[in-house]
């Protein structure tokens, strides 16, 4: 018999700041990870589409620039934050031979999450329920 040739698969795993992205993420190191593939497993937090403009945009929102870097920053901490507790969770529940790659993005989580699927090359899209019951699911 042949011996089969592992495959270097690549696993997308869409988190944000709701308990159930953590809980797809704990699912898959469980059940997806295998030891004896290569797996790379890309860690994707998508920041909502920035609804603030400058005063110079004429969108009738003003903000100064001191509050368009706060909420900037703002931004940027939550998705460290979410990042690093994702990361966290691989180191102590997943092999330490998977390879964990960071992507964080802005926009439309719906569309952000398909482009970057179709970027890499996804082998595997792992994401949460949004939180929805039995019934909004169906």
């Amino acid at each position: 018999m042949a011996d089969v040739v592992a495959k270097d698969r690549k696993i997308l795993v869409a988190v944000d700041e709701g308990d159930e992205s953590m809980y797809a993420l704990s699912w898959c190191l469980k059940n997806i990870i295998s030891q004896c593939c290569k797996d790379t497993l890309f860690l994707l937090y998508v920041r909502s589409a920035q609804a603030f403009h400058s005063s110079l945009d004429g969108t009738g929102y003003l903000f100064s620039s001191d509050v368009l870097a706060t909420v900037d920053k703002y931004s940027n901490d939550v998705a460290n934050c979410i990042i690093e507790k994702a990361k966290r969770m691989c180191r102590e529940k997943g092999d330490d031979e998977v390879k964990v790659e960071v992507v964080i993005e802005s926009g439309d989580p719906r569309d952000v999450i398909c482009r970057v699927a179709e970027n890499i090359n996804a082998d595997v899209l792992v994401m949460g329920s949004h939180g929805y019951g039995l019934i909004q699911r169906w």
